[in-house]
């Protein structure tokens, strides 16, 4: 036998009298998940041994805590169980494998998970655990979430603060450090569940939101996690969309419901925060895509410009070019009460001009658009932009109008004052901006599979109203 698996053998006998007597193991089958799913010992969790947990996970570990690791056959864990003690953790493996197992056993998922749609209408009501390093915590969060790096759940002082009133969910990027925690915490006789899908899972869910009824329909679809904003324009069974997310079968799937066809897609510019799901959407449902003629896309469409006009139903969207945040951008003027801003104008803030790195240029674009375009549309023109930041929701859904973003702080100071103070503010851009705008672009293609990780963190595309 080879030195470094000397006495990491745990018969299934063994394990088994450690399992009746309630011993602190920690359990990890380390078999293909969709295997694992159809059976596995009870009171055991899917592991994922790879790159990331090596990193993340193993670390948090205590040194003395007694891990059983199990395979089929037995060399994964085997070689993984001496790899896990190189890095000095107390790392065992299932003699035989899984099949040389006899005690009981589980069906299905392991642990208790919440649903991204089912945590949201509980948000309130729960007690939000992230597990993950305070730097990564620092970077983003969900909001009202407390943080406790998963090594800090072996220490009973940390987990006697934790309340026991209250329904506690675990979270972390993608669920695998937080399962286990899940797992510390029913050691110390907390019960909890796992955001499934973690953070990533999280920023991907997507609500819709019904905000106008008549004389159109304007359903609003939020990216919860993320703070990004799409909508759907309904006239006389004729929809268009304005700036789809991803994951783009939920419009579809509204569409069906509603009983209206989407002939129309419109993309405000070329995000930088999140895949535009714009052209897949198009594509899959025989829609006619537009884009802004002062970008540069590598691909097809109908390419609109200012003053353009597009009917669709009863009414038309009318076309403004509103540079700033890009130079390409265009805000959507529906039935002349409507307008969809894009990332110019939010409920609570302005675009910010420098994501381009040409920020003193776009400020001056940033000031002219606001000032000379959309702030001389009718006061009750009711704006939907594609972001929010920290603003509170009216009944769900995030709107302002025309008269109430003449009232934002950045909008009553000189020109020249407005160009010096926004030239001037630095903050963090968003997450893998510029592959995200390189997807967009069409310059590469991504698998769906690829996007929620890509899309990872908070939209930033706003200019804190705390810097004025």
């Amino acid at each position: 036998m080879d030195k470094t698996t000397e006495n990491l053998g745990v018969t299934p006998e063994e394990l088994n009298d450690d399992l009746v007597q309630q011993k602190p193991i920690l359990l990890f089958d380390i078999r293909e998940k969709d295997i694992f799913v159809k059976s596995h010992i009870e009171g055991s969790v899917h592991a994922v041994c790879d790159a990331q947990a090596k990193e993340k996970i193993m670390p948090k570990i205590p040194k003395n805590t007694k891990i059983v690791l199990i395979s089929e056959p037995e060399d994964f864990a085997k070689e993984t169980a001496s790899m896990m003690k190189s890095f000095g953790l107390d790392a065992h493996y299932l003699e035989g494998g899984f099949s040389a197992w006899t005690g009981k056993i589980s069906l299905g998922q392991t642990g208790k998970i919440i649903t991204p749609d089912k945590l949201a209408q509980k948000l309130d009501s729960v007690f939000l655990l992230d597990v993950r390093d305070n730097d990564e915590f620092t970077e983003f969060q969900i909001p009202g979430s407390v943080n406790i790096p998963l090594e800090k759940l072996f220490d009973t002082k940390t987990i006697s603060n934790i309340p026991k009133d209250k329904e506690i969910v675990t979270i972390c990027p993608h669920g695998n450090r937080a399962m286990i925690a899940s797992f510390a915490l029913s050691r110390a006789g907390l019960d909890s569940q796992t955001l499934a899908g973690g953070l990533v899972g999280w920023n991907q869910f997507l609500k819709d939101v019904t905000v106008v009824t008549e004389p159109i329909k304007i359903t609003q679809i939020q990216k919860v996690g993320k703070g990004c904003l799409s909508h759907i324009v309904e006239s006389n069974g004729d929809a268009v969309v304005i700036d789809p997310l991803y994951p783009f079968e939920k419009y579809i799937d509204i569409s069906k419901q509603e009983g209206f066809q989407i002939t129309a897609v419109f993309d405000t510019h070329l995000h930088a925060d999140h895949v535009s799901a714009a052209r897949d959407l198009a594509k899959t449902i025989g829609a006619k895509l537009y884009l802004s003629k002062y970008e540069e896309y590598d691909y097809d469409a109908n390419f609109v410009e200012d003053s353009d006009e597009v009917a669709f139903g009863k009414t038309k969207l009318r076309v403004i070019h509103t540079p700033g945040h890009t130079p390409g951008s265009l805000s959507y003027v529906v039935d002349e009460k409507y307008v969809f801003t894009g990332d110019i104008l939010f409920v609570e803030s302005i675009g910010r001009p420098d994501l381009r790195d040409n920020a003193e240029e776009f400020t001056e674009d940033l000031h002219n658009t606001l000032h000379n375009k959309l702030l001389r549309l009718s006061d009750d023109t009711m704006v939907f932009p594609t972001h929010h930041g920290d603003v509170e929701p009216i009944d769900d859904a995030f709107y302002s109008t025309i008269q109430q973003a003449k009232k934002l702080p950045w909008l009553d100071i000189p020109k020249q004052v407005f160009i010096k103070k926004v030239v001037a503010i630095t903050r963090p851009r968003p997450m893998n901006y510029r592959k995200i705008i390189t997807v967009n672009k069409g310059e590469l293609e991504l698998m769906h599979s690829q996007i929620p990780d890509l899309e990872i963190g908070p939209n930033r595309c706003a200019i804190d109203t705390g810097n004025i």
